[in-house]
């Protein structure tokens, strides 16, 4: 088997491995990265299948240019499929509004939707000498670790994982292999307790409360405004949602076998209305608190609501996710300013942010490669990768790939 990449080695964002053996080359993931305007992975040569781990755009972002180029097959979950056209429709509709270029079209999602093949965990598709095992990743609803065959050394390609348990799902058990290729994200950075974040979290939202403030949670659609709408059920007030993460909601509901408790989700939401129409929005922007989208604030309903609320200063707006460089939720941490229709503005209101990442820390990646027992590491989806490279040669051999890189095993 000889392995290479196609993007995300020493960066986050556009992540794509592929595998060969004889005359068989697969393909890993396939995303772009999420900047103005987005970047995109390396036009790979032709492959007869893409395993998806998870619907994050910069997993998925370049998926429907193999599709409209080659017709390849496309391997994931159920939910990771039916979520990754909703956000592909809207990297289309995003690059038409804001001109930005984009490597493919509505004909290349629809190939993308034909070509599609479910796998569950636990399978073992046969794809020429390969034999594939997926695993849960515990990142989101639906993601997925491959393990990796062709007869000789396996490898396992994490994709996104996470190794604590969170109100949507349990944290990913580590495979035993021989190559481990894995996200390092958050190499070199530690989060807090998840149960510290969520105490922090609430009596923030209480304090903006009581003090007669307006509480704007910007949240991403996929995973992250579900699990914030559940931490948020024991808040009695008006509640609104809107944007994405209510339709997202909606998938993971009908396919309840990949979160933790649906029964959970569901009465959050209950707790929730939704924002459908004009009017509602103009209801929801004078509820005590509101969940939207974008998470980095880079477009969608939650500008509308920080313009509204921006001066005042009783006002909180909660960040719940990393905030990318060059996006607007960084502009906010760094400057106190936001980019509103073209026009940097100063926000007045208070602005915090929560630690509710989906991904391990620096000890979890340490431990999750310790306890997979591999002979090798292969670090990517990184920008710190030495710095976890250090702790993890005491038990293994540590690769930190360029681009132009290939490992035969």
């Amino acid at each position: 088997m000889k392995v290479s990449f196609a993007g995300g080695v020493d960066h986050v964002g556009s992540l794509g491995m592929i595998a060969e053996s004889g005359d068989t080359r697969l393909l890993f993931d396939y995303g772009l990265t999420p900047a103005k305007p987005p970047r995109y992975p390396m036009k790979v040569p032709h492959v007869d299948s893409l395993f998806i781990t998870h619907s994050h755009l910069d997993h998925v972002g370049m998926s429907p240019w193999l599709s409209g180029e080659y017709g390849s097959t496309i391997w994931g979950t159920e939910v990771t499929l039916e979520v990754s056209v909703v956000l592909l429709q809207d990297s289309l509709k995003i690059a038409r509004i804001e001109n930005f270029p984009i490597p493919f079209d509505i004909s290349d999602v629809r190939r993308f939707t034909e070509e599609s093949t479910i796998l569950r965990y636990g399978e073992r598709p046969f794809v020429g000498p390969f034999t594939i095992r997926t695993m849960d990743a515990g990142h989101i609803p639906g993601s997925t670790m491959y393990r990796i065959d062709d007869g000789g050394n396996d490898v396992v390609f994490t994709g996104d994982i996470n190794t604590v348990d969170t109100r949507l799902l349990k944290g990913a058990s580590p495979p035993k292999c021989h190559t481990l290729v894995m996200e390092s994200t958050y190499a070199g950075r530690s989060h807090p307790p998840r149960k510290e974040v969520e105490k922090s979290f609430l009596a923030k939202v209480e304090e903006v409360l009581d003090r007669g403030g307006k509480v704007i949670i910007p949240a991403f659609a996929v995973g992250r405004t579900q699990e914030i709408v559940q931490v948020l059920n024991r808040i009695d007030e008006d509640k609104w949602l809107d944007g994405m993460g209510r339709r997202v909601a909606q998938i993971y509901l009908r396919h309840g076998e990949f979160i933790d408790s649906p029964g959970a989700l569901k009465k959050a939401l209950d707790g929730f209305s939704f924002v459908r129409t004009p009017y509602q929005r103009e209801k929801a922007a004078d509820a005590p608190i509101v969940v939207t989208t974008s998470g980095m604030l880079d477009g969608g309903p939650v500008l509308e609501y920080i313009r509204r609320h921006k001066d005042d200063r009783k006002t909180a707006i909660l960040l719940t996710g990393y905030q990318v460089e060059d996006t607007n939720g960084r502009m906010l941490m760094e400057t106190g300013s936001l980019d509103l229709q073209g026009e940097i503005e100063p926000v007045k209101c208070e602005v915090c942010h929560f630690d509710f990442s989906a991904h391990p820390d620096h000890k979890g990646l340490v431990s999750f490669a310790e306890r997979a027992q591999p002979d090798e590491v292969i670090l990517v989806h990184g920008d710190n990768r030495e710095k976890l490279a250090e702790d993890i040669r005491s038990f293994a051999k540590v690769h930190t790939p360029c681009l132009q890189d290939t490992f035969e095993y």
